[in-house]
């Protein structure tokens, strides 16, 4: 395996992890809302919310940090 071919795997898994965490992150409620369920509440973000927010955020940068990794090394 060349450095391409391990950029490439690292990219599928995180975008596999980021849709997970995209679509886990629902305002109100649990997953079901995420695919047309109405949440009335919106408040602060506490706990695993928060946790699982900034997690999201920093899957993203990695994401896009491969993705011009694999720009140049491909």
């Amino acid at each position: 395996m060349d450095v391409g071919q391990i950029m490439t795997i690292i990219q599928v898994v995180l975008g596999v992890i980021l849709i997970t965490a995209v679509l886990s992150q629902s305002r109100g409620g649990g997953l079901g809302e995420a695919f047309g369920g109405s949440g009335a509440f919106y408040g602060t973000r506490r706990g695993g919310e928060k946790w699982l927010f900034n997690a999201t955020i920093v899957i993203a940068i990695l994401f896009v940090l491969t993705a011009i990794v694999n720009l140049f090394v491909s």
